[in-house]
């Protein structure tokens, strides 16, 4: 589900059964289950379960009355209800999933047990998320309803106009909203989640509209994944230069031949794709009159794009992650016959 519709649903399921939210990193699980504990009025005090031991959570032994008992941690231990957030719950080990069976099922640890009106949301990230995360015993499993969240751009969008994003940021993913998250990669580098775009506008707030092309390209290289953050270069550039695909489209302008001009070359190329997928039918019978001028002029477009980089006019008419063409069949079929240079460097 979305984020949108996280909290309803955790209004009337968390308040009776203990919820655990699957999501890939940076997506913002942290923060929705805070801004949902607040918006119940209740305090959310968060254990992380990289960092415990199983005596964080069973506590310490104690005599009284001349008998033992564990005492529970005093972060735990409350006497007012709050919500009781286990992050990164399945990433802690076989130990201190244990400790938590009890605390999940029966909101309980010994002779403590969690005041009438605390809630208990864990959360954590999928192996298949190259992140932290070890098998989830499955007495833990049972002990819990799942949810899994995705990245909703929609949602975001909401968050981000009311929170400050920086407008470079905002107007970058509303023209290229496939762009706020990735899938991590296998290797060690930065990769785009909902988080690394707060992170990136963060820093330009703290650098201003002055900042230069090459701290820009740093700060997207360090924030956003490698693809995501040429192209952030080249859109910052057209916004700075008021240089757009429309200009190219009208003949008013050129592609950008310069070398120092890739990123917004490479920028305008996936622009230029995309408005080729939204614009052209799947059927020539269907296109309008200014449909097959605007074909006409595409088809053109490409060979002055493929001149200057073949790569750039392969990315333009390349399939999709299947091997599937997501331009129509008819403009391929055109684009083979007048453009054969370029249909056998994508193939």
């Amino acid at each position: 589900m979305s984020p949108a519709q996280l909290p309803d649903l955790l209004l009337h399921v968390a308040v009776v059964r203990p919820v655990f939210l699957w999501g890939a990193p940076g997506i913002g699980k942290s923060s929705l289950v805070r801004d949902f504990a607040a918006s119940l009025g209740l305090e959310c005090v968060t254990l992380v379960g990289t960092q415990l031991a199983p005596e964080d959570l069973i506590g310490v032994p104690e005599l009284r009355d001349g008998r033992s008992r564990f005492a529970p941690p005093e972060s735990i231990a409350r006497d007012e209800p709050y919500c009781l957030f286990l992050d990164e719950l399945n990433s802690s080990g076989p130990d201190v999933q244990k400790a938590f069976y009890s605390l999940i099922l029966d909101r309980r640890i010994g002779a403590y047990e969690l005041p009438a009106g605390s809630i208990v949301i864990g959360a954590g990230n999928r192996s298949s998320d190259n992140a932290l995360a070890r098998p989830m015993a499955s007495a833990l499993v049972n002990r819990l309803i799942h949810v899994h969240l995705r990245a909703s751009w929609n949602d975001w969008r909401e968050w981000a106009e009311r929170s400050g994003i920086h407008r470079w940021v905002l107007g970058y993913l509303t023209e290229r909203p496939d762009h706020l998250w990735s899938a991590p990669p296998k290797v060690e580098e930065s990769f785009s989640t909902p988080r690394s775009w707060h992170m990136l506008s963060d820093a330009l707030h703290s650098y201003g509209d002055e900042i230069d092309a090459e701290t820009l390209g740093l700060l997207a290289a360090g924030t956003l994944g490698p693809a995501h953050a040429t192209a952030f270069g080249g859109y910052v550039k057209i916004v700075r230069h008021r240089y757009g695909l429309d200009a190219v489209v009208r003949g008013e302008a050129g592609w950008p031949s310069r070398p120092d001009d890739r990123d917004l070359l490479y920028f305008l190329a996936e622009a230029f794709r995309a408005r080729l997928i939204k614009e052209l039918p799947a059927g020539k019978n269907h296109a309008s009159p200014s449909v097959r001028q605007f074909a006409h002029r595409a088809k053109a477009m490409l060979v002055e794009l493929a001149e200057l980089s073949l790569e750039c006019g392969r990315l333009v008419i390349a399939p999709d992650g299947d091997g599937s063409p997501v331009l129509p069949a008819w403009f391929l079929v055109e684009v083979s016959r007048d453009l054969p240079r370029l249909v056998a460097a994508r193939t």
